[in-house]
Order: C-alpha cells, then sequence, then structure tokens
C-alpha cells in the first residue's frame, strides 16, 4: 500500500481568552509536533503578563516557537515574522508532518497562510516625518493623506474594511509606501504569487458572545492579581514605542499619566478587549475553509476532523 505524506498546518484561530492556548497544546501532544506563536503581543520579552503568554507549565508541555523571543526595542514586522515562520517551518517539516500554528493576530496568521506583497525599502526620514505628522495631527491626517495618494486603495477599506482606517500603525504604512516610492500603495499589491509547501487546517474555537465577553472579563481580574499594573509601570517610559501601543497597556499609561482612575482604566481594559475579541471573529470568520467548534468540544472530535482532513490523503 502506497501512503500518501503531506505536510500540514494545523491553525488555531479564534477570539482572545476562548483557550486557544490549551488546545494547541493539547493537539501538539497528540500529533507529536511544534507549536507556533503568531499572536504579535507574545513576540515581546518584556510584556509578560499582559498578553497572557503561556506560562512555564504549559511551555513545557509542548516545544513554542516565537514566544518573547523579540525586544519592544526591535522594529519587528509583519513581514519580518513572515520569512522568520516561513524558515522555521520548512526547518520543522524536515522531521514531522504536522506543525501548530496558534494565535489570535489575523494578519500574522494570513501572513503564514498567504505571504504578502514586497515593498520597497521606504527611507528613514519618511517614516519619522509620516510618524511626526501623526502626532500632530491625529488619525485624520494619515486618511486625509490616503485618500489623496491612493484613491483607490482608501476607497477599497471604506467598503470592506473600514476598521483599518483606524489603525493608526497600518495607515502610517500606507501612506510612507505613497510618499517614500511617489507611487499608489494599491499599485504594489498582488504582484507575486506565494506558494506554500504545506496544507492549512483551519480550526477555530468559538462561544457565545456573552462567554466571550465573561472569560475576558475574568482573564483580565487575573492579570491584575498577577501583577499587570507593575508590569506596566515598568514598561511607562517606553510607552510611546509601538510595541506598547496595545489593549491592557494604554490604558493603564493612562492611569499613570492622571487622565484615568485604576477602576475606570480597568474597565476600560475589559471594554477594549472585548472590542478587540469581536474584531478577531469578524477577521477570522472572512474565511470559509476554517471548521468552527464550541470552545467547550471535546478534542477527540477536534482530532478526528484534522484526521479526516486533506483531501483523502492518509496520514502516516
Amino acid at each position: 500500500m502506497i501512503f500518501l505524506k503531506q505536510k500540514k498546518l494545523i491553525v488555531i484561530v479564534g477570539p482572545t481568552a476562548i483557550g486557544k492556548t490549551s488546545l494547541s497544546i493539547a493537539l501538539a501532544q497528540h500529533f507529536k509536533c511544534d507549536i507556533l506563536s503568531c499572536d504579535s503581543r507574545q513576540f515581546f520579552k518584556e510584556m509578560t503578563v499582559g498578553t497572557a503568554v503561556p506560562n512555564q507549565e504549559e511551555l513545557a508541555q509542548a516545544t513554542h516557537h516565537f514566544i518573547q523571543n523579540k525586544s519592544i526595542f526591535e522594529n519587528y514586522t509583519v513581514g519580518d515574522f513572515e520569512k522568520e515562520a516561513i524558515s522555521k517551518l520548512d526547518e520543522l517539516y524536515l522531521t514531522n508532518d504536522f506543525v501548530i500554528l496558534v494565535g489570535g493576530s489575523g494578519l500574522y496568521v494570513d501572513a503564514i497562510l498567504k505571504g504578502f506583497d514586497e515593498f520597497p525599502e521606504i527611507d528613514a526620514s519618511v517614516r519619522e516625518e509620516v510618524n511626526s505628522n501623526y502626532k500632530k495631527s491625529g488619525i485624520d491626517y494619515l486618511q486625509r493623506q490616503l485618500e489623496t495618494l491612493d484613491l483607490e486603495y482608501y476607497n477599497e477599506l471604506t467598503l470592506r474594511n473600514p476598521q483599518t482606517l483606524q489603525n493608526p500603525q497600518r495607515m502610517m504604512r500606507f501612506v510612507e509606501v505613497c510618499i517614500g516610492t511617489r507611487k499608489p500603495y494599491s499599485s504594489f499589491l498582488n504582484l507575486k504569487k506565494n506558494n506554500r509547501n504545506f496544507t492549512p487546517i483551519l480550526i477555530g474555537l468559538e462561544a457565545e458572545r456573552s462567554v466571550i465577553y465573561e472569560r475576558i472579563n475574568q482573564r483580565v481580574e487575573i492579570m491584575i492579581t498577577e501583577g499587570l499594573l507593575a508590569e506596566a509601570a515598568a514598561l511607562f517610559p517606553n510607552k510611546n514605542l509601538n510595541a506598547l501601543q496595545t489593549v491592557g497597556y494604554r490604558e493603564l499609561f493612562s492611569y499613570f499619566d492622571g487622565e484615568f482612575t485604576l477602576a475606570f482604566a480597568i474597565e476600560e481594559i475589559k471594554k477594549n478587549t472585548r472590542r478587540f475579541a469581536k474584531r478577531q471573529l469578524t477577521w477570522f470568520k472572512r474565511n470559509e475553509e476554517t471548521k468552527w467548534f464550541d470552545y467547550l468540544t471535546n478534542r477527540k472530535e477536534i482530532i478526528k476532523n484534522i484526521n479526516g482532513n486533506g483531501n483523502g490523503n492518509i496520514i502516516i
């Protein structure tokens, strides 16, 4: 009998606090494989409590990659992650047919599954100018610039992905490419085909909205008791770094600045995390290939689904 061996990437997605880490470890143990994290906040070694990185016990149960492997002082982009993660996958597939990819950062998941278009290097002075103008004039400046320099892409975002227009990091990138290259950002899109040497199997975890929100509220309370306040205080002097422009830290920085009370800051963390979870679900639900499971589903059922996936190939 001939067996066809094909490399599989088991991708676990879903909103924050839904149980992705626990499932990824269970699957890694079953398939005897490694885990790649694509949570853009868990890359940074200075951020532990507020990013809910796997604890030492969890890390010991399976080999993890891209967990606290960078510093907040490094300029680490999704493009950098794509290159490093694909290289790591090539390495792992030499000895295993399975790898687990887990995380709630939709853009980073897409980087592995589909890749990104290549853009020219942008002069640092352009980036600094755009960033300076953003700090002076806010998100409106970036929106006006993109509308002027790349109306086609601006209209597409307005129609299909309006939340991106409120994302300063991504908007600054669009504008700096337009200014630095003197070409529309959209002119660099879809110029190449990224081939992957694996078959993705997408697993989504979900729950009723009320359950997700309650789990988020509980997680925030746990983070507070585990030292999030002290962690944020240590990072406060570097509050303007891109890596720290994230839920859980921004709100506490406002508390340290005297803008919020502590109680209000904690409630803002909960509220903004719930909003983030809603955006995560919207992003991941776009992919019709994802098989969704209730977060309490027996793992044997999920493993059965994975073993039955793969276009009829026999997995050995």
